[in-house]
């Protein structure tokens, strides 16, 4: 048993791990750590376009006694860790049209800088000029070794259109920095995993030349017999530390994908699955504590036949309120995408938490969220946002309404729930009244 006074990081050294792999080494419920460090506090930012339906979404009701809506009844059975907050607005303007400040501004709280991308009728804009706060929140947790994980952060997609340009992009490392979500799980996998077919390829390359070593130990020079010491040295070294990754990976099995899936329009529900079980495996082996899924993109134009509609999304949500045909085509999108999120949330929920009590859901902040309130209106007012999980400090089960208050506020509680204790986010001249109150 491992001295509980020594650091963590120095006995992960002393077993035999090296500067990459101490971040994992030190998560492994395995090696006894996992109930001396503070838990896995996580955040999952979920995005789906075009505006939702308002007389659909919010509850009527404020405080603990309300009533999900039609859209949100998929998450009837996380009622008592559900927020519903109204009146969060998107204040950032300049340049863009609404869709483009909609996706570019919804995680930064900042400006798109000027730039040559065109949009609707408004004046043509570029990237966003500050990080977003997933991002934010990812820089905090890896500067600790505590909460270091081997990528700090993973950006999912579904339906990403293959370019790159300020509808495609919510997440940003920094100003004009925006980061390209992996919508392609096969590729995705192997983000996450392509390592240990390399690992058991070496083990057996290391197998061979530990056996070669010792076969010529006994038929050469004493001069040439110190370097072949050093050479058995440096493959001891090497196999404790794939060692240490097999360990990692009897704690934390790698998920099958089903083959053959191909990226495309029509088979966005199995991708959608897919990605969710890959997000729900990395998240359980500590690979990132902060993600984002995005699904399609701003002015997202999927067609879902699988719902028994033709007509793209974003057309159908410039259709005015009085079409009632188009309304319920947009009610059945919108609550299949509250469908894939309550499967998702439901996969936390049955998981136990590694190392700890409750489930991965109870230490897990699930929000869903959108760039428009409203699709053929465009209004940037009451964006809809929805909060699912116990990952933050907050009393869930109800329903808020605010009067209009800017979405830095939002951003703002979301740093402080991780106790990173900022005074703004994004644009500062929105931040005057800090973090939203009545959340705890």
């Amino acid at each position: 048993m491992i001295n509980q006074r020594m650091s963590r990081r120095e006995a992960a050294r002393r077993l035999g791990g090296s500067a990459a792999a101490l971040p994992l080494l030190m998560n492994l419920p395995s090696l006894g750590w996992a109930n001396t460090q503070q838990r896995r506090q996580r955040l999952i930012i979920v995005f789906s376009p075009n505006g939702t339906l308002p007389e659909k979404f919010w509850p009527d009701e404020e405080g603990a006694q309300f009533n999900l809506k039609p859209i949100m009844e998929a998450f009837s059975p996380f009622k008592n860790q559900t927020l519903i907050a109204h009146g969060l607005c998107d204040k950032i303007r300049g340049d863009g049209d609404n869709h483009m400040r909609g996706i570019g501004c919804l995680l930064t709280g900042d400006e798109l800088f000027p730039g040559n991308i065109q949009g609707g009728s408004d004046t043509p804009a570029g990237w966003a000029s500050g990080i977003s706060i997933d991002q934010e929140i990812k820089n905090f947790l890896q500067q600790d070794p505590a909460t270091q994980t081997r990528f700090g952060s993973l950006e999912f997609g579904v339906g990403v259109p293959d370019r790159a340009d300020t509808w495609t992009r919510m997440s940003y490392a920094g100003p004009n920095k925006p980061i390209a979500p992996i919508d392609n799980p096969y590729q995705m996998f192997d983000k996450l995993y392509g390592r240990l077919a390399d690992q058991d390829n070496l083990r057996s390359v290391l197998d061979g030349i530990r056996h070669d070593l010792k076969r010529m130990h006994d038929v050469v020079s004493s001069e040439d017999r110190r370097t072949l010491e050093e050479h058995e040295t440096l493959v001891r070294e090497l196999e404790q530390e794939l060692q240490s990754s097999r360990q990692q990976s009897v704690e934390h099995a790698m998920p099958k994908l089903e083959a053959g899936v191909r990226d495309e329009n029509d088979n966005l529900p199995a991708l959608t699955r897919m990605q969710t079980e890959l997000l729900v495996n990395a998240l359980h082996g500590d690979f990132a504590r902060i993600a984002t899924f995005q699904f399609t993109n701003s002015v997202g134009q999927a067609r879902m036949k699988w719902l028994g509609i033709e007509e793209d999304h974003h057309n159908l949500s410039h259709e005015p309120d009085d079409n009632d045909d188009a309304q319920a085509k947009l009610l059945k999108i919108n609550r299949w995408y509250a469908d894939q999120i309550a499967y998702l949330c439901q996969r936390l929920a049955e998981t136990p938490e590694p190392g700890g009590g409750g489930s991965m859901l109870d230490n897990s902040l699930v929000v869903w969220t959108n760039e428009l309130g409203k699709g053929n209106s465009h209004t940037l007012d009451n964006i809809p946002f929805a909060f699912i999980g116990g990952g933050m400090p907050w009393q869930m089960g109800r329903s808020l309404k605010y009067g209009e208050v800017p979405h830095n506020r939002l951003l703002l509680s979301l740093a402080h729930g991780f106790g990173l204790d900022l005074k703004t986010f994004g644009n500062p001249d929105f931040c005057s009244d800090g973090p939203l109150t009545n959340l705890s």
